[in-house]
Formats: structure tokens, sequence, C-alpha cells
């Protein structure tokens, strides 16, 4: 089925009307070439997004203009081991804030945690000690802007610095080069977009005679040889920018700016079957098993991963728009633009609760979850009325919210070790207890 070039339109902002879209979502999922261009071009915005004028509280500051500067400092002693602040609804201080060298579009994947190491995508690449957030490694060339920082179990996967057509593997703990790929001379600027136990999976311009390029191909990388499995070119129109991808079993799936959903066979390359997304979810889906699970404006689908049949929806009976969900512990999280906050059984479609707690705060609405104990955290787009929300992820009450008062315009990236929780703002990189 050919994928038709038909141009993304903006979706409403958290409680406002309008149907633009931010000039911070549009760098986000432009991602790669697209945000190149921009930077080149110095079209980068910084004016703040409109939003609700919400008479609330500043949201509890941790540590004041520079709450790092103790270094590995501990929390304070009254907040406890789940993540429920210092008991008045205040956020705990942080256990230590450094500065980054960080360039982000506030994609979910360019914050890591793994090896030991907490990694903000940039240029150098610097990998800080999770404990104590003192540097570990750097990689002088850095992270490509816009590439993910694409995780497997053992490998960081970079698309390589050098735009030499390379896709590199590297040891977290330690920043040394384990593995490299390359698809070809005849392709440019190669990036990983998901990973399994086996194979690497990329999507890379295709290059004409005249260095030009008009079409692109998905391709997979043998993780343990680095040669290449397979690759398929995409239809005339599609795009390597803005893919969000993920792979379970022998399903590669993967979404882009031309609101195509598709399932490719891992195991050769072949498109097993591809669905229209709506214009608001922005390709944005979460996996479950044999099921991949996307938002449709005010509507949860859920497909079966092996014939892309419907299995269940959900529908926001108030019209709010569904955004970007997560399945944490076998939980769908999905919060919509009526700042309700739902959890949702993945398998059925069943909702398991619906809090208005976000809303009743005057919060923004998270549109990245990580779960520790049992406290579900969320990170918001929005400095004034967001930043890192800690949520019981058994109701949705709001614990409380962590803001550095910085008034960056970046978006708020989290990740999580189990051990601690990592929020990134601009160029700067919190510790959380939890």
């Amino acid at each position: 089925m050919t994928m038709r070039d038909v141009t993304s339109d903006g979706r409403t902002p958290e409680g406002s009307g309008s149907v633009f879209p931010s000039r911070r979502r549009v760098l986000r999922l432009a991602g790669g070439g697209l945000a190149l261009a921009v930077l080149t071009a110095g079209a980068v915005g910084c004016d703040e997004d409109a939003v609700d004028a919400v008479d609330v509280e500043e949201p509890g500051n941790a540590g004041g203009d520079e709450p790092g500067g103790d270094g590995g400092k501990e929390a304070d002693a009254d907040v406890d081991g789940n993540g429920k602040g210092n008991g008045n609804g205040q956020a705990p201080e942080p256990l230590w804030t450094k500065p980054t060298s960080a360039e982000t579009y506030g994609d979910n994947d360019e914050l890591v945690a793994a090896g030991g190491v907490v990694i903000a995508s940039g240029s150098p690449l610097a990998a800080l000690d999770a404990a104590t957030g003192e540097q570990k490694w750097s990689l002088p060339g850095g992270a490509v802007p816009g590439a993910p920082l694409l995780l497997s179990e053992d490998t960081l996967y970079l698309a390589s610095s050098e735009y030499d057509g390379s896709v590199i593997g590297y040891d977290p703990a330690s920043g040394k080069e384990t593995w490299r790929s390359r698809l070809g001379k005849e392709y440019r600027q190669p990036r990983p977009i998901a990973v399994d136990g086996e194979q690497v999976y990329v999507i890379a311009e295709i290059l004409e005679d005249d260095g030009s390029s008009k079409t692109n191909v998905i391709a997979a990388l043998n993780s343990t040889t680095g040669r290449v499995a397979w690759k398929e070119q995409r239809d005339v129109g599609t795009e390597q920018n803005g893919i969000h991808a993920a792979v379970r079993g022998r399903h590669l799936v993967y979404t882009d700016f031309k609101k195509n959903l598709t399932v490719r066979d891992t195991a050769g390359g072949g498109q097993v079957w591809t669905h229209k997304t709506t214009k608001t979810n922005y390709g944005f889906f979460t996996v479950h098993q044999d099921l991949v699970i996307v938002p449709q404006g005010n509507v949860l689908q859920a497909f079966n991963l092996t014939d892309g049949k419907e299995k269940w929806s959900l529908e926001a009976s108030d019209g709010a728009l569904l955004r970007e969900p997560a399945v944490l512990e076998d939980v769908l999280y999905v919060a919509d633009s009526a700042r309700a906050m739902r959890a949702v059984d993945p398998r059925t479609g069943k909702q398991l609760w619906k809090s208005e707690a976000l809303a009743d705060a005057g919060l923004q609405v998270p549109r990245q979850y990580v779960k520790a104990g049992d406290t579900l955290f969320g990170a918001t787009d929005l400095d004034k009325q967001g930043g890192i929300i800690a949520m019981d992820a058994s109701t949705g009450a709001v614990r409380w919210t962590f803001n550095d008062k910085t008034g960056d315009y970046h978006a708020w990236l989290v990740a999580t070790d189990g051990k601690r929780v990592f929020a990134l703002h601009g160029k700067k990189l919190h510790a959380l207890p939890v």
C-alpha cells in the first residue's frame, strides 16, 4: 500500500482551543535531517506556548537557583522511599543536579539510564554516574541531533556523528565501542530506530547520482556481525524523520509524519499491514504483548500485530483528545486534553481508574512516563505549569511536582534506573529520590 504525502495538522494544546502545533513539538517530531535544517537556518524559537491563565501556586522548587551545588547531597530526611516527597506535597530535594551538554528536542529516547550511568543526548555525549552525577565517560563527537539514544539490554546504539554512514554500538557503562555496521555508500545518514535481541533496525536516505535523495530505505543489521540482514525501499513520499518504532517478536512497528502505522516482518522486512492514523496523535503508540495501541483522536484503539484487526477500543466520552500512551508493568497510562489521567488494562481495554487530579491542581498533561515503586512519574512539555509530576500509580492522585523554575522552553524528559528518577530540563539534569 502506498503511503501518501499528507501534511500533519496541529493538535489542540492541553487546555486551549488552538489547533496549531507548538514550536517545540514540531522540532521534537521532526528530528534528524529536518532538525538540522532548522538549526542551520537559525529558526529555533524560544517563545513559550500559550497556556491557560490558571491561578495556581508555583510547584515546589527543589533546590533554588543551583539545587545541585552540593554535589551528591542526599535528599531531605523527611522524604520517604515511595516518591511521596517531604510529606507536605512539596517535591523532594534532588540528590544531585549537574549541567549537561544536552541538545534535545523532547523526544522520549533522548535520555536513558543503564549500566549505572545516565546519558542525555548532546555533544559531547556524556555519561554521568547515576549515584553521584560525576562524569564517567564522554564521546567528543556526541549524538546526532534528533537521532535516538537506542538502548538494548547491554548496548547503546548511535548514528555516527562523523556522518560516514555508520551505526555504532557502545557499552553504556564504559563508553567503549563494541559494535559497528555500515549500510552502504549508496545510503546517507542511517539512523537506528529500534532493536531486539538479534537485529538493529535503521532508516536511511537513498542517494541519487547527483547526491540528492527522494526515497529512503528501512533495513535490519545483525547485532552480532553488523551485516545487513535485509533492506526494503519505502514508498515514494515517505520520510525518514519523525519516526517512532518498537519491536515485539517478529513484528517491527513504526509511524512517521505521513500518519501511517506500519508493521513489518522482522525476519525478511516484508510489510504485514498498515493503517492510517489521525492527525491528532503525531505517531505516538505503545505495544503490549501481541497488541499495538494507538490514540486516534478521542478513541484509544488496540490492533493485533499479526493482522491489524481491532481487538478493543476505549472512547473518551467527554470528547477530549487522548495523548501519548505508555504501558508500564502491564498497565496502560494515558492522559487527555482535558487533563484527565486514565489507567487501562492493555489486554482488554477496560478502564481501571480515571483521575481528575491534574486538572484540579492546574497542572499540564504528561507526555512521557516512567514508574518506580508505586509512583508514576510524568514529564510535561511546558515549564510554568509542568515539570516532573509524581502520581500515585494506583489512583492517579498527585503527590508532588518538581520544577527547577528556570523558565527554560525545552520539554522535560524523564528516565529511571529503579533507584532514582532522572529529570532533564534544557541544560540541567536532576536526580530525584524514589
